[in-house]
């Protein structure tokens, strides 16, 4: 009894000097990077391994950091390394990985009935990136409840779909790759479990679409997907009655919207003459809506990407910059981001000190913090490239894509990942790994837990610019 007792005091302890002396974005990033080291252990079990395969350390570990951080990118060839228990391990990490730790962990603990401590709360609200505490333990118990149910639901279709298809002779196979195509695009992980991604499907337009549909339901953002299903009961049970959305929602669907848009334009207009010529009308538009929604984080292809143009491969990676909406599975500076940085150089061409919009001010910290994850991540990005080129024997263009594809956690790759030298790995590994947690994340995560305020301003003065 005594020891028991003596634990409990240490645990509490532990906890206390923890909560005491890191804040919560350094508890969650040390989550993550637990998580990590608990997935290499893992992989090397050869439970789920095939026979006699052999990856060395840092591929094993880059493969973790990948997984983690659903990217997609890989130095090895999945399918001959992992069995179908290591696919199915790969799944339950998706997860982890894409929904967040603190997501699943709170998911279990309400299954559990357990009460959720205020500490618990401030970790949730630092790993789902919300603004305050309240409503957050609905928000998960609602978006976990969403995603899941997508995944259900679809998996079972993609099952009766590949085997009345005929993409697979069993019904097993086409259960086992139905859910883990289900799973990939919802979490949008990119993994390529069977050597060719999804070309097979590339002429499948009813499969394209309910994918890209999926890609966008991971995508969009969590609080996004709560109000949606908050409107659609609202509409039952109050006709008639206007249903606010908050600006977070209103600005991360349009600015979905428009790159999603604009992205499929520029892709149709650079390849129609190119890789499009010999296609038909509408599998151009496909094609081009399928890449500008894969391209934005989930690292699926239906063509080899050397076959695009350079300046197509460019697009691609200024999409995989940009990625998707914060409070997702996405990665990148985030779409939020981006709109706010157009709005305020809209607002500054009109001599506008405030930005407004669907009649609401964006606060003046969203702006600052907006063009410091921009500037720096580009920054970042720039020095990630300068790096690889001098330590990598590959094309410019593929080196910028590859560096695109890790920072947005995308996954597309030229095929120079297994070709990296090891210092070249661990780049990439650690832009997975940014692209994850967030830039602002990683900034924050070397600020100490208290920071003390000067109390006083200094004078102001005017410089000259441009």
């Amino acid at each position: 009894m005594n020891q028991f007792r003596l634990l409990w005091l240490v645990q509490r302890k532990g906890r206390r000097f923890i909560s005491n002396h890191f804040s919560s974005i350094q508890i969650i990033v040390s989550y993550y990077i637990i998580m990590t080291v608990v997935s290499y252990l893992l992989f090397c079990l050869p439970f789920f391994r095939e026979p006699g395969s052999h990856v060395g350390f840092i591929d094993m570990l880059f493969m973790a950091i990948s997984t983690v951080s659903v990217t997609g990118l890989s130095t090895f060839d999945i399918n001959s390394v992992f069995n179908d228990r290591g696919v199915l391990l790969l799944e339950v990490l998706f997860q982890i990985g894409g929904l967040g730790i603190m997501m699943i962990s709170t998911a279990f603990i309400i299954l559990s009935k357990r009460r959720i401590s205020l500490k618990q709360r401030q970790l949730i609200m630092t790993d789902m990136n919300q603004p305050k505490l309240s409503g957050i333990v609905r928000l998960i118990r609602i978006t976990f409840t969403i995603i899941l149910w997508f995944q259900v639901i679809f998996g079972t279709f993609f099952s009766i779909y590949f085997y009345y298809s005929g993409y697979y002779t069993t019904w097993s196979k086409s259960i086992f790759f139905g859910f883990y195509q289900s799973i990939s695009a919802v979490t949008n992980s990119g993994f390529d479990v069977t050597g060719d991604s999804i070309i097979p499907f590339a002429n499948d337009y009813l499969f394209l679409i309910v994918i890209m549909f999926l890609i966008f339901v991971g995508g969009i953002g969590f609080p996004v997907l709560m109000e949606f299903r908050e409107w659609l009961f609202f509409k039952k049970k109050k006709r008639g009655l206007p249903f606010r959305f908050s600006l977070f929602s209103k600005i991360a669907v349009l600015a979905f919207v428009i790159l999603f848009v604009g992205g499929t334009v520029l892709i149709y207009l650079l390849e129609k003459d190119h890789l499009f010529v010999g296609m038909g009308e509408v599998q151009r538009w496909i094609t081009s809506m399928f890449y500008s929604m894969t391209t934005r984080n989930a690292g699926l292809q239906i063509n080899d990407l050397g076959d695009f143009q350079i300046t197509t491969l460019i697009v691609f990676s200024l999409l995989m910059f940009i990625g998707c909406s914060p409070s997702s599975v996405g990665g990148g500076i985030r779409t939020t981001t981006v709109a706010i940085i157009g709005l305020y150089l809209y607002a500054f061409l009109k001599s506008e000190d405030k930005i407004n919009v669907f009649g609401r001010r964006i606060d003046d910290d969203d702006v600052k913090k907006s063009i410091v994850v921009f500037m720096l991540s580009l920054i970042m990005c720039f020095f990630a490239v300068l790096f690889l080129t001098a330590t990598e024997d590959h094309p410019l263009i593929a080196i910028i894509v590859e560096v695109a594809s890790a920072f947005g956690t995308t996954g597309l790759s030229l095929g120079i990942t297994s070709d990296l030298t090891t210092v070249g790995k661990l780049m990439i590994a650690l832009l997975m790994f940014i692209g994850r947690i967030g830039m602002l994340y990683t900034l924050m995560l070397f600020v100490p837990k208290e920071t003390r305020d000067i109390g006083y301003e200094y004078p102001s003065e005017k410089i000259i610019i441009g």
